[in-house]
């Protein structure tokens, strides 16, 4: 157990490492991995609603609240009242937002490039298979 806990450990350093090298390269390092986190979300959901974001991160709509606020006010998101429900907004990533965003994906992909680089197809291939059964 301890040799998958080290494994696990240390893969989530390297990732870290990466996305603060990501973060540096594109000058966002006062951006937080939970605002990066927000904002991936938003993009993968094609612009949900606080209720529904809250939902998919599993947690309280005001938490979820609070932090898109501090992106609106930093102008990485913006609101779009519903056309179905004029009570409800759903979350839309500004130009700035976006920007962000891209720079999180390039550090998945280097993240999948490394990975690549020292796996054979066949590894890979069951990498993925194992990664997607534990999750």
């Amino acid at each position: 157990m301890n040799n998958i806990v080290d494994t696990i450990s240390n893969l989530t350093a390297a990732m870290v490492k990466m996305e603060e090298s990501a973060k540096e390269q594109f000058n966002l390092s006062n951006l937080t991995f939970t605002q990066m986190n927000y904002l991936e979300c938003i993009s993968r959901l094609g612009n949900p609603n606080i209720t529904e974001l809250a939902i998919y991160l599993k947690l309280s709509k005001p938490t979820v609240k609070v932090a898109i606020d501090k992106l609106i006010e930093r102008d990485y998101v913006f609101k779009v009242l519903s056309d179905e429900d004029r009570r409800s907004s759903h979350l839309h990533l500004t130009e700035k937002g976006e920007l962000i965003n891209q720079m999180h994906d390039y550090a998945h992909k280097s993240i999948a490039e490394s990975f690549a680089e020292k796996l054979s197809v066949n590894e890979m291939n069951t990498l993925i298979e194992l990664l997607n059964k534990v999750i």
